[in-house]
């Protein structure tokens, strides 16, 4: 079978033309009313802006030629096995792998390390947003096994991070909260959500649009839940130490 690559490749930049032009349109307003950078600086900046339309277009072919059906093929074919029950733990697995390769969680990491001035290290936050997307997505694939409606899930989740911001470090309750919509980038939605629909339409009596949806709603809330967590663990600490 012949795989076309580049087939529709003028479609995806021209997305990404629209999405960049309102920005650069935003940015050239500044330079010339606020900012007068010089032009060795502009020059820098057009060539970012021109290595990132280029970077997004390939990142968005290769999500539409290759994550997406494979995510889906897989999902199919794990929902068809008479074991199905796998899909927990492969889940979790795959949380934990989706969420290193996250950039933007790496990304964060870093600024909260920088921020922090080492207080709090950026393999810490990666770990525990690692942990918090892997169950996650493990609940996810057991809750499209079993058919549990969404807000079984999410009504009590945010309830128990209410309670966790009394006790929780307050240096982590805002990082928790940035986490949850760092934790939902383009890995988790490419590759593991159209995993989710082609387990969803692979089990009888499962609706893709009912049951393989609502995952990134929990993936969103789980890294606020664990961040949390690490920072009453770390006001705990240092209460100790102070006694």
């Amino acid at each position: 079978m012949e795989i076309q690559i580049f087939a529709g490749f003028g479609g995806r930049l021209y997305e990404v033309f629209l999405a960049l032009i309102p920005l650069l349109l935003f940015f050239l307003f500044f330079q010339f009313v606020y900012l007068k950078l010089p032009r060795r600086r502009l020059t820098t900046i057009f060539k970012g802006i021109v290595l990132a339309f280029l970077g997004l277009s390939l990142f968005l072919q290769g999500v539409y030629v290759g994550f997406l059906p494979a995510g889906e093929a897989m999902g199919e074919t794990l929902g068809n096995l008479s074991y199905n029950w796998i899909l927990v733990p492969i889940g979790f697995v795959l949380g934990l792998a989706a969420t290193f390769a996250e950039p933007a969680v790496r990304v964060m990491g870093h600024e909260v390390e920088r921020a922090s001035a080492g207080y709090i290290s950026q393999q810490i936050i990666l770990y525990t947003m690692s942990l918090g997307v892997a169950i996650s997505i493990a609940l996810s694939m057991w809750r499209i096994l079993t058919g549990i409606p969404l807000w079984y899930f999410i009504i009590p989740g945010y309830g128990l991070a209410l309670i966790l911001m009394c006790f929780s470090n307050r240096t982590f309750v805002g990082i928790a909260f940035d986490s949850g919509g760092v934790a939902t980038g383009p890995m988790t939605v490419t590759f593991i959500l159209t995993m989710a629909l082609g387990v969803a339409s692979a089990i009888e009596g499962r609706d893709p649009l009912l049951d393989g949806f609502g995952m990134i709603a929990l993936v969103a809330l789980s890294p606020i839940l664990t961040v949390l967590t690490l920072g009453f663990l770390y006001d705990r600490k240092e209460r100790e130490d102070g006694d």
